[in-house]
Formats: C-alpha cells, sequence, structure tokens
C-alpha cells in the first residue's frame, strides 16, 4: 500500500515544480499540500474506504484548484501591460514583451493536472461504489461542467451498470441534444432507453419533448432561411400576409422576373416539402404516443400529460392527434372516476369568445359544460368515488377557503348562494343511489352546518342535526366519524338554544341517552373521540 501511495505523489512532481516555478505556492505550502494528499491517499488505500474519503479528497483536490486559479488571475491582474505611449517607436520592444508575457502564462501541466486528478478520483470512486448512483451523478455533472472528453466513457460505464435507471439515459440523451448537438445520438439513447425502461413515464414525456423541441428548431432555421413552413404554427395567414407585404426583402438568384409557370411550379414545390415536413414531423409524435400506450396501456397521467404537451405547441395539422388521445381516453378509461372528473375540470380551461359574452356569462358556460360532464359520469359510473369527486368539485366552486378551491369562479363575483341547491341536490341523489361514504356523509352534514351558519337560512342549523340523526340511524350507523360530528351537532344546538354553555340535567340527560346509544355499536378504537366528549 505504501508503495502504491509513494508512486502516485512521486508523479505529482512535475505539476509541483511547475507551481513553484510560476510563483503560484511557495515550497511550504507545497509540502502542506503533499501532505494531505498523501494521508488522503492511505485514506483510500485502507481495506474498506468510505464514499466519504472519495468526497472529501475531492472536495480538497477542487479547493486547492481553486485557489491556484485565484491566485494565476491575481497575478495576471497585477501584471503590467505593455505602455502604448511610444507605440510607434517602440513596436517591435513592446511585441516581444507581449510575446513573452503569453508564453509565460500560457497553458500548462499545473492547468490541467487539478481536474485530471479529481477524475481519477471519481473513477476509483464508481470503481468501488458501483452501486451508488449519486455518486455517478457527480461524476458525469463534473465532466459536463469542465467540458472533459471522458464524458461519453463515464455516461456509458454508467449506463452499463444501471440499464434499469430512466434519469441515466434522460440525462445522457440530454448532454447529446443540448451540449453536444448530435440529435441523431439523443434519439437513439432515449430510443435505447425506451427498450430498456419501456414503464417509465418520464422517459416518453421527455422522448416527446425532445422530438418537438427538435421540430422547432428546424422551423425556426427554415424561417431564418425564408422558406414559409407552416408545420409549427396553427395557421400561416400572418406569415404569408408578412412576406407579401416584404416582398422587395426577397430577391430572386437569376435577378430576373419568374413567369407565372416558373412561379407557380415553384409554389407547388414548396407545397410538396412543406408537407413532407409536416408528415414527417406527425408522424414521429404519434409514432410516440402509440408506443407509449402500448407499454403503458393503464397510464391515464401519461396520456394526460401528453395531451397537455400538444395543447401547449403550436404545432399544425395535429387537431386530429388530440382528437385521437381524447377518443381513446374515453373508450379506456370511461370506468375510471379520475378520469371523468379530468374531462369535466379541463371543460373550464376551453377559450369561449369573450367579444360576444361577458365574464360572468363565459364561466357560466364553462361551468354548464362541466356540470353536463359530471352529471354523464354519475349516470354511467354511479359510484361513492364519483360522487365524492363531483361533490368536491362543487365545494371548490362555491367556497374560497378550501384548498383545492376553483378561483375561476370566486373572480367573477359569484354568489355561493346562487348554488346551494345544485351542491345539496348531488348529495342527495348519492344518498338516493346507496353511494353515501362515511366521508361523502360527513361532508353533506358539514354543508348544511356551514350553511346554517348563515343569518339568511338559520334552519340549516336544525336541517343539518336532523340529517345527521337520519344517516346515524341508517346504513352509516357503525361511522364513527360521522356519529362524532352528530354529537358535536348536538351540543352546539343545546348551547345556541339555552344561550349558556351550562347544560340543565334534561339535557345532558338527553346527551347521555345519545352516548349509550352509540358506544356499544362501536370498538374502543373507533369511539375514542366519543369518549374524550364524554
Amino acid at each position: 500500500m505504501a508503495d502504491t501511495v509513494q508512486y502516485r505523489l512521486e508523479r505529482m512532481s512535475d505539476e509541483l515544480d511547475d507551481l513553484e516555478r510560476r510563483g503560484l505556492f511557495t515550497r511550504a505550502e507545497l509540502a502542506e499540500v503533499v501532505r494531505r494528499r498523501r494521508d488522503f491517499e492511505f485514506r483510500l488505500r485502507r481495506h474498506s474506504p468510505r464514499k466519504a474519503d472519495f468526497l472529501d479528497y475531492i472536495a480538497y483536490l477542487l479547493r486547492v484548484d481553486a485557489l491556484r486559479d485565484l491566485r494565476k488571475r491575481a497575478i495576471i491582474r497585477a501584471t503590467p501591460n505593455p505602455t502604448h505611449s511610444d507605440e510607434d517607436n517602440d513596436t517591435n520592444e513592446d511585441g516581444k514583451k507581449r510575446k513573452k508575457r503569453k508564453k509565460k502564462w500560457a497553458k500548462s501541466i499545473s492547468d490541467f493536472a487539478g481536474v485530471l486528478r479529481v477524475l481519477d478520483v471519481y473513477r476509483m470512486a464508481t470503481v468501488r461504489f458501483k452501486g451508488d448512483l449519486d455518486l455517478w451523478f457527480r461524476y458525469l455533472e463534473f465532466c459536463r461542467q469542465k467540458g472533459h472528453g471522458r464524458m461519453k466513457q463515464v455516461m456509458a460505464q454508467a449506463i452499463r451498470y444501471h440499464p434499469k435507471v430512466p434519469g441515466l439515459w434522460m440525462y445522457a440523451a440530454a448532454w447529446e441534444f443540448d451540449q453536444n448537438l448530435n440529435v441523431a445520438a439523443a434519439r437513439a439513447l432515449m430510443q435505447s432507453g425506451l427498450r430498456s425502461c419501456p414503464e417509465s413515464e418520464d422517459m416518453w414525456i421527455e422522448y416527446l419533448r425532445m422530438e418537438l423541441t427538435y421540430l422547432n428548431k428546424l422551423k425556426a432555421r427554415k424561417v431564418a432561411l425564408g422558406e414559409d413552413v407552416k408545420t409549427l404554427q396553427k395557421s400561416s395567414d400572418d406569415s404569408g400576409q408578412w412576406k407579401e407585404e416584404n416582398k422587395g426583402l426577397f430577391m430572386s438568384l437569376d435577378e430576373q422576373g419568374d413567369s407565372p409557370k416558373e412561379s407557380g411550379l415553384e409554389d407547388v414545390a414548396l407545397e410538396d416539402k412543406e408537407d413532407l415536413f409536416w408528415q414527417q414531423g406527425v408522424l414521429i409524435i404519434r409514432t410516440i404516443y402509440h408506443g407509449a400506450m402500448e407499454a403503458l396501456p393503464s397510464s391515464l397521467t401519461l396520456r394526460k400529460k401528453i395531451l397537455e404537451i400538444l395543447n401547449s405547441v403550436e404545432l399544425a395539422h395535429s387537431e386530429e392527434l388530440r382528437l385521437e388521445v381524447m377518443d381513446d381516453l374515453k373508450k379506456d378509461f370511461s370506468h375510471n372516476e379520475d378520469y371523468w372528473d379530468w374531462l369535466a375540470r379541463l371543460q373550464l380551461s376551453d377559450s369561449i369568445n369573450s367579444s360576444t359574452l361577458n365574464k360572468k356569462e363565459a364561466v357560466l358556460n364553462k361551468l354548464n359544460k362541466s356540470i353536463q360532464v359530471y352529471d354523464e359520469a354519475v349516470r354511467k359510473l354511479p359510484t361513492s368515488k364519483m360522487y365524492s369527486l363531483y361533490a368536491n368539485f362543487w365545494l371548490g366552486v362555491v367556497f374560497s377557503d378550501r384548498e383545492d378551491s376553483i378561483s375561476l369562479f370566486h373572480d367573477a363575483d359569484f354568489d355561493a348562494s346562487e348554488f346551494t341547491s345544485a351542491i345539496l341536490k348531488v348529495f342527495e341523489n348519492a344518498e338516493s343511489c346507496g353511494c353515501l361514504s362515511e366521508d361523502l356523509a360527513c361532508q353533506y352534514v358539514s354543508l348544511c352546518l356551514k350553511l346554517g351558519r348563515s343569518e339568511e337560512a338559520p334552519e340549516r342549523l336544525e336541517e343539518a342535526k336532523n340529517l345527521a340523526e337520519k344517516l346515524c340511524s341508517g346504513p352509516l350507523s357503525q361511522a364513527a366519524n360521522l356519529w362524532n360530528l352528530r354529537a358535536s351537532i348536538e351540543i352546539k344546538s343545546l348551547a345556541t338554544a339555552t344561550g349558556s354553555a351550562s347544560f340543565s340535567e334534561e339535557n345532558l340527560s338527553s346527551l347521555f341517552d345519545l352516548f349509550n346509544i352509540v358506544l356499544p355499536k362501536l370498538s374502543i378504537t373507533k369511539a375514542e373521540g366519543l369518549w374524550h366528549t364524554v
């Protein structure tokens, strides 16, 4: 072990000599650097080195290299520039000074040794801890920041050891696409990653984003070259009008007027070129979509993300693909409550012509569309979850103090009382269909209680009390939370009737009778809240 450490230290001699010769470090400082490096090298050569040993060594090497770079910049700034007062007379002399200064601070071994040593320590660390993904990403990020040529080799090693990690494939493809500007390599990496990780939603989404980004770059390039490409824009009327208004900016290469026949042929050729470009772009996107559906046929979130991407980009002739995605969603997920909830809330984002409708009318139209979707959903899928989602939607519309409140309706100055009957009807329908779960029943009673606090409807408090009594006597007689809510309503009702916090013996007797009814029905763990109330 000592021989190996001594060998590695002796390899640093050229670097240390260069640092001293340049005046960046003194001999005493270099001795301290050698001592610290020797300690770290021995820590790495022990029987079971830790990950922290490698990271500490890397951090120390980076600090030393940062200090070297800082001192180098300070010396360069302190070096006086050649005088320019006698430039005409001393041109040769100033030229010699500039060459001498440039030669003095030319790149040497000490400028590269620090980075190479850090890379070497990272290599040893990844050999020791092959399964540590954090270490691999640190290694890759260091190579990317330094722009070192070892990047591809390190990516290949990381992917070879972790072929089932989607993040590595996406990182490698992003580097090839953004840094190395190699679209073919990035596409090959993403396709290989999808073959290794076909169930990764993130990889499918990133692959689609990458292809759309590439199409946008191609469009920008063609527009810069003066070609009228309609692939990535919804309408080409503006661009064609601009080109017609500024036709003087476009000159024919032969500087001769084209005949109508030749012009028509060129227009046909350009149109064919645009159609081919459009077909290739849409074909790529459609292929990615169908591949994602085959790999993850039961993923609702993946399809929603794909649809969001298609709606966010200006891709000409993509309406057919959007309709295809929507049809597939309805065909495959019409039995899923979350699909209907998403579809109903999607209606709120539909654009409405504001020139003919004021803000409140436009929002009401959106609300009516959402209600129609929910009504269709509860007809086709009458379940407790569906009614709960429907009720939560209404609660978000009516009350602005909820976390899931919909700000669209609160900004339009709606009166909550306008929707009271509609939201109560949802709960009534759920009760009549036998889909009133414990949570939904608690929401039902809490809503009546909340509406009863208003001065305009004080009778709601008595309705909430009667409703809780009716639900507790029915199929939900074992619902502990509902009994807790009923007990709290009874106490509030008595306090409101007496106008005091102290109850009479008759009132206390009625409360104890209520507890005597419910406590034998529930287990001790479920009735813990009621026992505390008693």
